[in-house]
């Protein structure tokens, strides 16, 4: 039988393989690998405490122009829409008839002035006469009586007079406020009466412009929990900001103020009556809209917060973290959150200052394994980024300056 030759390089090769698998030499390829993840290690911040609400805009003043005199429309003197001042006339009723009972009030003035005169010079001559016995005492209590009573017409012609210039006032229909007149409810020719108190038109103050929002009451009571036990430091009712968010999602550019907080709660839905102040100048807000609020009420100096790459949620939707221990193995959490603050999450409860929360390479580990930790790289927030920008530009502007020179 004939062997075929082996090259002596190729058994050298293969003993030297053989002899590494029998003394237990790993391949270097083989061996296990430590997977690298970046890390924010958490410290107490303040953060503000806000609270979301929705309500409705109202005016600031709204006046109901109505007649208080019977009559006539004669002229409606202002534009439906425009800005009317306070005093101004915006209708004419027919003042005929007034000026009529004015000249009658005038009138029976002076009649009970004539006869006021009359009975006192009675009265003053009666009083010498019974003094000399000329008259009876029950004569001269009598004229003293009718001066009296004359008197007493004269009082009551000139409420007369005043009650008759005050309706002919009346048929001058004026705005009560300055503000934006609505639609006229009556035309030139209608009747008006003040038993029915006929609306003529309305005229509203829009700028500023009231919020009014609802606040469940077992909302409120939690924040006030809170900072009766310190959790929460309150800026005060005056202090407090709001923000705007109109009905097309766009946020209002004036911030408004909180101006009180309803002490009484609705039986029928349980919620109070939260009242914020905003200017108006631009006309933007109308009475009735709908609108969302946010509402700045305190500030938690010890939140802890979490950049949102570091949260998770489960099925049941529970919030999940991924820590690293002192033995850089890792740990899941779950977490009590209370909302966001810009881009991190602040979180109640399930971490403690100083755990290191595992924000970039979450999906390359599992819990129990070991990793090796480096600080994580986050974003930079819009506003930071804004200000990098326009730092560089800065640096680039005078870099060409200082060329160009």
């Amino acid at each position: 039988m004939c062997l075929k030759r082996i090259p002596y390089r190729l058994i050298g090769v293969t003993t030297a393989a053989l002899l590494a698998a029998a003394c237990g030499e790993k391949h270097p390829a083989m061996m296990p690998h430590t997977p690298e993840v970046g890390v924010v290690t958490l410290e107490s911040a303040s953060v503000p405490v806000t609270t979301e609400l929705t309500g409705r805009t109202s005016a600031f003043l709204d006046a109901q122009v109505r007649a208080r005199v019977d009559g006539i429309v004669l002229r409606r003197e202002f534009t439906e829409g425009s800005l009317v001042k306070a005093g101004q006339r915006l209708y004419k009723i027919d003042p005929a008839p007034y000026i009529t009972k004015l000249n009658n009030a005038k009138a029976s003035f002076a009649k009970a002035q004539a006869n006021l005169v009359s009975t006192s010079a009675q009265a003053e001559r009666y009083k010498v006469l019974v003094a000399a016995n000329a008259v009876s005492k029950q004569d001269y209590d009598n004229a003293v009586a009718a001066q009296g009573q004359a008197a007493a017409e004269v009082a009551s012609a000139k409420a007369e007079i005043d009650t008759a210039q005050i309706n002919l006032g009346y048929t001058d229909v004026t705005s009560p406020v300055s503000g934006q007149a609505g639609i006229s409810q009556v035309t030139p020719g209608a009747y008006v009466q003040a038993a029915q108190a006929t609306l003529m038109v309305t005229v509203q103050q829009l700028d500023p412009m009231y919020v009014d929002l609802t606040q469940s009451s077992l909302a409120g009571l939690k924040l006030r929990r809170q900072i009766q036990e310190g959790r929460l430091s309150a800026n005060g009712p005056n202090a407090a900001k709001v923000t705007l968010i109109l009905e097309d999602g766009r946020v209002y550019p004036e911030q408004g103020k909180l101006q009180f907080s309803d002490v009484t709660v609705d039986p029928s839905t349980g919620s109070v009556t939260v009242r914020a102040i905003f200017l108006n100048k631009d006309r933007v807000l109308l009475p009735g809209m709908f609108v969302r609020a946010r509402i700045e009420e305190g500030v938690n100096p010890n939140a802890l917060v979490v950049p949102v790459q570091g949260v998770s949620h489960d099925q049941k939707g529970t919030a999940l973290a991924m820590v690293v221990d002192k033995d850089n193995k890792v740990a899941m959490r779950p977490l009590v959150t209370s909302g966001t603050h810009g881009q991190n999450w602040v979180v109640e409860g399930g971490l403690n200052p100083g755990d290191r929360v595992i924000v970039e390479g979450i999906d390359k580990v599992r819990p129990g394994m070991e990793v090796k930790v480096v600080p994580a790289h986050l974003p930079a927030a819009p506003a930071d980024a804004a200000s990098a920008a326009a730092s560089a530009a800065g640096k680039a502007a005078a870099a060409s300056g200082a060329a160009g020179a």
